[in-house]
């Protein structure tokens, strides 16, 4: 378990930003959450560039969660930049979205996402989807932190 390693949540919706918070404290996840409402604020954190540069605020993240429909650049777009960048090869990336096409699912993974989970659509089930994602990702997920400045390992 690492509750020191940063969460990326990229969202554009601020319900569903509300709802995100609120199923991550009712999941007990306890790490520090940073987020971004459109894809070129993605790329532009885990880039470190602009207002992301001094990476002890802004550091890399261990789990991004990326909604696939965003202003400026989808989360196909910002999936495929990222799976280009040596420095985030590892990055653990969770598509969450409200889609569940086959063609949106084929394409996230086709970009290398780690998972594919379609939004439900209450409050509860969210913070249940939450609590296995923390189960899963954040607890019993071995990974090695040696790729990501600002993590210790467990």
């Amino acid at each position: 378990m690492n509750y020191e390693a940063t969460i990326l949540l990229v969202e554009d919706n601020k319900d569903d930003i509300f709802f995100m918070e609120r199923a991550f404290k009712t999941a007990g996840i306890l790490n520090p959450i940073q987020i971004v409402r459109d894809g070129e604020k993605a790329i532009e954190y885990l880039s470190g560039g602009g207002t992301f540069t001094p990476r002890d605020k802004f550091p890399i993240p261990y789990l991004l969660l990326l909604d696939l429909k965003l202003p400026f650049k989808s989360g196909h777009e910002v999936l495929g930049w990222i799976r280009n960048q040596d420095h985030l090869s590892a990055l653990i990336v969770i598509m969450l979205s409200t889609s569940g096409e086959a063609h949106d699912v084929d394409q996230a993974y086709e970009l290398g996402a780690n998972a594919y989970l379609v939004k439900p659509s209450s409050p509860p089930q969210l913070a249940e989807m939450m609590v296995a994602v923390k189960t899963f990702w954040l607890d019993q997920n071995v990974r090695s932190f040696s790729s990501y400045p600002g993590t210790s390992a467990v």
